[in-house]
């Protein structure tokens, strides 16, 4: 049951144009003349789901847990310019581009509007995970905070610094929110105080700053219980049909088979699950043998089939929502960020945790920040993690078992948003024509 409804009527508050952030609502009234703002801020909610799959097959496909057989999709595999190829770009890096900056407009709209302050913390919450996805993925990003952007000055379009998108756009509205929210939006959904400490200490993770990583995971792992939040006792359950919004779920993008998102293509479990013609059997046998090193691990059958191979864990189908974040993902985090921060033995006990409800011993070996690194990969493959976690942890080349150029760390702008800025949005590295 999906319980945070998207009212479809207003999703004309953004249409398509050359630039998307060129959108300007086309309502014979002006913006901040609506009296009620519940609609805009349902699409900026909206606006997340054509993201999610692009997301995933990044996360994994990228990396080496899942593959790509029909040409040219077997350029996920290739660390060269083969990515920026028209097929893929229209199918995964646009999508992901275009709805993620139209969430983003719409949150400024609440923002910029509202006069409801959780309704604002909400639309803080949503533009910071808007802009923490594209950095990930595109390194420098355009940055619009403004409702009504010009449509005539494309000087604004000019990309900003990853470094600086963090510390002045992702990081204050992540406080923001925490400041705004409480947790009364958890089983419906929605953003909330604790889903927004919990993805800014992923953050600072992703900046390497641990101790306010720590900080922020820690009020997250020892907050939880309060809140109605746990990890599931069994693993399966967690990714099981009609487990939408369980306990272990800190937040997660709602899909539905009901409502028509912005995303025409195949669907993350299709993906996973061999369900695309691009890629069968899309198992990588990378992530088997790392199952084989984890003997007596109850997640592997879920995870990984090997006979077919595929990964059949997402169970819900067409109606699974994407995971952004959840309980066993944060403890691991908190387990790095401990370990970061010379406190071994607290990170052990985080990662027992993880261990233990898998089948596994206590951790007994002699490399902590390995063992962490590798439970990440088998506690969340298929959820979009594993090349995020390499770039962020400079392990690519140790762990991919190549040496790959650093401009292939990040994705391809789309090009037809390079073209319709006229070259004021530039190309990343490695992918210019």
């Amino acid at each position: 049951m999906k319980n945070l409804f998207i009212i479809l009527g207003l999703l004309l508050f953004l249409s398509a144009c050359d630039n998307d952030l060129n959108q300007i609502p086309p309502l014979e009234a002006e913006a901040s003349s609506l009296e009620s703002y519940d609609g805009v801020l349902n699409a900026a909610y909206y606006y997340q789901q054509a993201a999610t799959t692009p997301m995933a097959i990044m996360g994994d496909f990228r990396a080496d847990n899942m593959l790509m057989e029909e040409e040219p999709y077997p350029a996920f595999d290739r660390y060269n310019a083969d990515l920026a190829g028209g097929d893929l770009v229209g199918q995964f890096f646009q999508p992901f581009y275009s709805n993620l900056y139209k969430s983003i407009l719409s949150a400024n709209n609440v923002i910029e509007n509202s006069a409801v302050p959780t309704q604002v913390a909400e639309a803080q919450f949503l533009r910071a995970l808007s802009y923490f996805k594209l950095v990930q993925v595109f390194g420098d990003v355009t940055v619009n905070t403004s409702a009504t952007p010009s449509v005539d000055d494309k000087t604004i379009l000019a990309r900003t610094r990853a470094a600086d998108v963090y510390s002045n756009n992702i990081i204050p509205d992540f406080q923001a929110a925490i400041a705004g929210l409480d947790n009364s939006g958890i089983d419906d959904g929605r953003a909330s105080k604790i889903a927004a400490q919990g993805l800014l200490g992923k953050v600072y993770m992703h900046l390497s700053e641990f101790g306010n990583a720590a900080t922020q995971l820690g009020a997250v792992v020892s907050g939880a219980s309060a809140v109605g939040i746990e990890l599931q006792a069994n693993f399966a359950d967690i990714f099981a049909e009609g487990a939408d919004l369980n306990s272990e779920i800190i937040f997660a993008t709602q899909l539905s088979s009901s409502i028509n998102d912005e995303y025409g293509f195949t669907l993350f479990p299709g993906w996973f699950s061999g369900g695309d013609t691009k890629s069968l059997a899309p198992l990588d046998p990378d992530l088997i043998a790392a199952f084989d090193a984890s003997p007596g691990d109850l997640r592997r059958d879920l995870t990984i089939d090997t006979d077919a191979m595929t990964g059949p864990k997402w169970g819900g189908g067409l109606e699974q929502d994407w995971i952004e974040l959840r309980l066993g993902d944060v403890i691991l985090l908190y387990a790095e960020a401990l370990n970061e921060t010379n406190n071994a033995a607290g990170a052990e006990t985080e990662l027992n945790k993880i261990r233990n409800r898998a089948g596994l011993a206590d951790y007994a070996g002699s490399d902590l920040r390995q063992a962490i690194a590798d439970e990440r990969r088998l506690e969340l493959a298929l959820e979009g993690q594993r090349w995020f976690d390499l770039v962020r942890t400079g392990t690519v080349n140790a762990e991919m078992g190549l040496t790959v150029d650093a401009n292939y760390h990040l994705f391809p702008i789309p090009q037809s948003e390079v073209l319709s800025s006229d070259g004021v949005i530039t190309q990343n590295p490695g992918y210019e024509n």
